[in-house]
């Protein structure tokens, strides 16, 4: 069965990455703007992939010099934005009702995208910035956003800058490790979402410290201590 199973990844992989070498071939770096667009629109597409081939077939193999790789970055981060943008206006336009469809046609736990919106309600723009790097949350916290109506600029912005450091990241990933683009998968799927749930809970910590005079529970263990002294 797991033999079936694998074969069958196999050949979805195969079939992903001749359909990226098309595209590539035929609209370059265009081509990656559409693809980011599509992928932060749906959460469909694999971004990991997209960024890592692109660094590798687009930069790597026609022997540009790495120094293209922030400029790369750019052209990903503002087809992640875009695309990122009209998740937001759906859910800000659509409201609750359109987003109840969503979450059951992607089968979405529904319980998952309130906690993503509690979070954006208390933290703003500064969380939908993190969440751009954080698997699992960069498709989908787009969402929330619109929901609770975070200005579109700051949101665009915020949107912009951590897709920036996510699709540098990646490509430059591609580039170094070249056709050895399965370990570029596997560290990612193994490593990433561990380095940055650490970094999310390091940014969680100096924001609950930074702020800790508005939170309710703080502020009354030191209003305690100060009835102690």
């Amino acid at each position: 069965y797991w033999k079936e199973e694998g074969k069958m990844f196999d050949t979805l992989e195969q079939t992903i990455l001749s359909a990226l070498q098309i595209i590539f071939d035929e609209f370059g770096w265009l081509g990656v703007f559409g693809l980011m667009v599509f992928e932060n629109a749906t959460g469909i597409t694999p971004s990991e992939i997209i960024l890592a081939f692109a660094g590798w077939m687009l930069i790597e193999r026609h022997g540009i010099s790495p120094t293209f790789i922030p400029i790369a970055g750019f052209y990903a981060g503002l087809g992640s934005a875009v695309g990122a943008s009209i998740t937001y206006w759906v859910a800000r336009l659509g409201g609750r009702p359109m987003i109840d469809k969503f979450i059951k046609l992607f089968r979405i736990d529904p319980n998952y995208i309130v906690k993503i919106e509690e979070q954006v309600s208390k933290w703003g723009a500064g969380i939908v910035m993190v969440g751009r790097v954080i698997p699992g949350v960069r498709t989908l916290v787009s969402i929330p956003a619109g929901l609770v109506k975070i200005p579109f600029p700051k949101f665009f912005l915020a949107t912009f800058i951590g897709a920036y450091f996510w699709c540098t990241l990646l490509i430059g990933a591609g580039y170094v490790l070249g056709h050895e683009w399965k370990l570029i998968s596997e560290y990612i799927k193994t490593h990433l979402p561990l380095i940055f749930g650490v970094g999310f809970v390091t940014l969680a910590a100096y924001l609950i410290y930074h702020f800790r005079a508005s939170l309710p529970n703080i502020g009354w263990m030191r209003s305690q201590n100060k009835r102690l002294d």
